[in-house]
């Protein structure tokens, strides 16, 4: 369908932050124009005008760290210590999970990714191909990467998801990765490092997220999670971490020789009490940074605006100044970092040629008024109340508390409430 959007703020992140007042157009799934108001509109057929009142379209934000299927563990065993939930609540309760169980629990996800303008995630968890079966129904883009250790999954699932999800369907990517250096067996992490090399590509991983974490690698092998890594060739061909809470020099410099990405999460690192990344400090070194919400279970919001919030008001703590990290540079982190560290170089910015991965967020609401820096209240007074509408690979998914994925909304309610009872006994 040719849609055109017109009487609009445009958002592109292709020059900076700058605003262009007039329209984009939408064809199939590519954008053909972004720009002024122009006369050519009546060369074209279209299927849908929309009138955006003076609204504001934007890139859609990319979540750069999920779980997506562990929305079943949802406030299920919140105010915990993190061992005591992870080992008597989490780890029990994963074991019952059941393929499509993973489906239909995905799917909640999804629709909240949706609401809150996130148009695509990039998701470690089990069951993989039931999550990009719930990915490919509702029309959502997911990159996965590989979540193998020493319980769950081998090298040879870890190839052939690589070599499956890659060419499986337009909308789902796969990349290397792994659990954490502390789950997996240094043989393991040995034939991880030996894919990256042979198909020249980058690997992630849960990186240094708690002081126990690194204090355990350390005495096991005298080096940090990353050095130790690092030594084993695993970042040769760039990837990244996911959390990064606590991290050395060393680590740091290892992190920008190779190129590698942080993936932050900061409503996740408060509730579970792993700290504060170091965000300004990688930002001066100009280490690549991108924005995650972590899980259902431990952030329990999926909400990309509050990550944009926490990412840059914890900085501001942290370094005891309240100039620390500006909001465009969080911006850019949930916009065009995340969509570079999922390697989704065709949905970054908007512009001719370029996916149409986008969102409507409306200006119209208190929140957001007076207009005197629109990026600002994006990312200090914004809230997923004002996303409007959700686009992905050029079909809208959601638009005014309304989802168009394939499926009733209450019927997956009903089938997740199922689920989880089943679980539960």
């Amino acid at each position: 369908m040719n849609i055109r959007f017109y009487n609009a703020r445009i958002l592109t992140m292709a020059n900076g932050f700058d605003m262009v007042e007039g329209e984009l157009w939408v064809q199939g799934n590519r954008i053909i124009y972004v720009g002024e108001q122009t006369q050519k509109t009546k060369e074209v057929k279209w299927g849908r005008k929309i009138d955006c009142g003076k609204n504001l379209i934007m890139p859609g934000f990319k979540n750069a760290h999920t779980h997506s299927a562990m929305t079943f563990l949802r406030s299920f065993a919140d105010d915990l210590p993190l061992l005591d939930w992870l080992n008597n609540q989490v780890f029990p309760m994963e074991a019952k999970l059941k393929g499509d169980f993973v489906c239909c629990l995905a799917k909640i996800a999804i629709m909240e990714y949706l609401t809150s303008g996130i148009t695509s995630n990039f998701d470690m968890y089990f069951f993989t191909e039931n999550v990009a079966k719930a990915s490919i129904e509702s029309g959502y883009r997911t990159v996965f990467c590989g979540h193998i250790n020493n319980f769950q999954g081998d090298l040879k699932l870890l190839e052939e998801y690589y070599l499956k999800l890659n060419s499986i369907n337009d909308l789902i990517g796969y990349r290397l990765g792994f659990h954490a250096e502390y789950t997996c067996s240094p043989k393991l992490l040995e034939g991880v490092a030996g894919l990256a090399h042979k198909y020249k590509t980058p690997v992630f991983t849960h990186n240094s997220e708690s002081g126990s974490e690194v204090r355990q690698c350390v005495k096991r092998y005298r080096m940090t999670p990353t050095k130790f890594l690092d030594s084993l060739g695993m970042f040769d061909y760039g990837g990244g971490g996911f959390h990064c809470v606590h991290m050395t020099d060393e680590d740091l410099n290892i992190f920008k020789s190779k190129d590698l990405f942080v993936v932050t999460n900061p409503a996740s690192n408060c509730k579970l009490a792993s700290g504060i990344a170091p965000i300004k400090k990688m930002m001066d070194m100009g280490i690549n940074l991108a924005i995650g919400t972590d899980g259902p279970a431990s952030n329990n919001c999926l909400d990309m605006f509050r990550e944009m919030f926490l990412t840059a008001a914890l900085q501001k703590i942290l370094e005891k100044d309240a100039s620390a990290v500006d909001a465009n540079e969080v911006l850019y982190m949930a916009t065009v970092g995340g969509a570079k560290a999922m390697g989704l170089a065709e949905c970054d910015t908007l512009a001719k040629g370029k996916l149409a991965d986008l969102i409507m967020i409306d200006l119209h609401q208190p929140n957001m008024q007076p207009i005197n820096n629109i990026t600002k209240n994006l990312v200090y007074s914004g809230s997923k109340q004002n996303v409007m509408l959700t686009m992905v690979n050029g079909k809208i998914l959601y638009e005014n508390n309304h989802f168009y994925i394939g499926a009733n909304p209450e019927e997956i309610y009903a089938k997740a409430n199922e689920i989880i009872n089943k679980m539960k006994k």
